[in-house]
């Protein structure tokens, strides 16, 4: 029998999240663990009168193709993705993640490689989503892998994530626009600010926000969300910043990162482990030492790590940064091969003060 929930999830990325419209091109794109998702985020595509596309992976033949394929394979784009993401009006992403460490013995080189040759795509989806041509959301289905990864059950999971998701609520649609509200409200206090810092237990940062642009995230591109967030002027970024969590990269637990930037870059940066890993992501190309985000989590029904960024990074009363690739729509011009989100925990003893006002404390918003 179908979970209720998976359809109530399909409903609010098809209806609320990307609002497809008649006659819409809809790539709908998940690794076939996500099936039952993928199937009814379809059915939702084709009553709303879009044209929907499925373009399914695959964990084995995704991790073989890192570990075979040669140079020219890899320089390759499929020709046809590249004709999606140049004309098409809508992408929704079904994760799913069987396996979390599937891919701790491939090359991180590899991968890296992998990312730099298909970066065009990334490039031009977010480029024709900042010119509001190109619709789009991402979100995880449970799987065993992700429930172990973040010690539960498989049953206790699922109910995270349709929980974080508010799909587990008769009027999902309405909770998310009164998060939306409330998130309004605080990027609506920010506009004209220049100078924000940052100060407790695992963070002492200074940037700035000068003529940037914050994107309220309620439900619209993440699925769940929860945030407001911008990309800090590139240069800007100086002080000490201590990822409270561990960050999970290429099926890799990397603990205890702590970076210090001067002039905006990452000048020195270390791991209680997996440092090679660390600073082959620092050294992907030329900007990846550089911010491209700046956020605040404000979704208060996660409070729990569970080892997935698309839901750790909303806990209630965290920040994160993302090394690498900046959203356009938010004034960001960095471009890097990678995008990685790290979080800081900022619940106990901890502010933020924009232009010298205090904005938020232990958590709380005090605006």
């Amino acid at each position: 029998m179908t979970d209720i929930r998976v359809n109530r999830l399909a409903d609010i990325l098809v209806n609320y999240s990307t609002r497809v419209q008649p006659g819409e091109w809809v790539g709908v794109l998940g690794d076939v663990a996500a099936l039952p998702l993928i199937r009814a985020v379809h059915d939702h595509v084709v009553k709303a009168g879009g044209n929907p596309v499925l373009m399914l992976s695959d964990e084995y033949m995704t991790r073989s193709f890192t570990r075979f394929a040669n140079d020219e394979q890899v320089k390759w784009l499929d020709p046809s993705q590249s004709l999606y993401y140049d004309n098409a009006d809508v992408y929704i992403r079904c994760g799913a993640i069987p396996n979390t460490r599937a891919s701790t013995n491939v090359d991180p080189v590899r991968m890296q490689q992998i990312a730099a040759a298909r970066r065009s795509w990334l490039d031009t989806r977010m480029r024709r989503a900042a010119e509001g041509k190109m619709k789009w959301v991402g979100t995880l289905f449970p799987t065993e892998g992700s429930a172990q990864e973040a010690n539960m059950s498989l049953e206790e999971y699922e109910d995270f994530v349709f929980g974080a998701t508010f799909a587990d609520r008769d009027d999902p649609v309405a909770a998310w626009q009164a998060m939306g509200e409330m998130q309004q409200k605080k990027i609506d206090w920010l506009k004209g600010k220049k100078h924000v810092k940052l100060q407790g237990p695992n963070i002492d940062l200074e940037l700035s926000i000068a003529d940037r642009v914050f994107i309220n995230a309620c439900g619209e591109r993440n699925m769940p969300d929860g945030e407001i967030f911008t990309g800090p002027v590139e240069d800007s970024v100086n002080g000490w910043y201590r990822a409270t969590f561990p960050s999970i990269v290429q099926g890799q637990v990397i603990e205890g990162i702590e970076l210090r930037f001067a002039e905006g870059k990452v000048v020195e940066a270390k791991a209680r482990n997996a440092e090679a890993l660390l600073f082959s992501r620092l050294d992907a190309d030329a900007r990846s030492r550089y911010l491209g985000e700046f956020a605040i989590g404000t979704n208060f029904g996660i409070q729990k790590f569970t080892g997935s960024i698309l839901f750790d990074e909303k806990i209630g009363g965290t920040v994160h940064v993302a090394l690498g690739h900046g959203y356009p729509d938010t004034g960001s011009k960095n471009v890097s091969t990678i995008h990685w989100d790290m979080i800081c925990d900022m619940r106990k003893d901890s502010t933020i003060h924009v232009d010298g006002e205090l904005f938020y404390k232990d958590g709380q918003f005090v605006v």
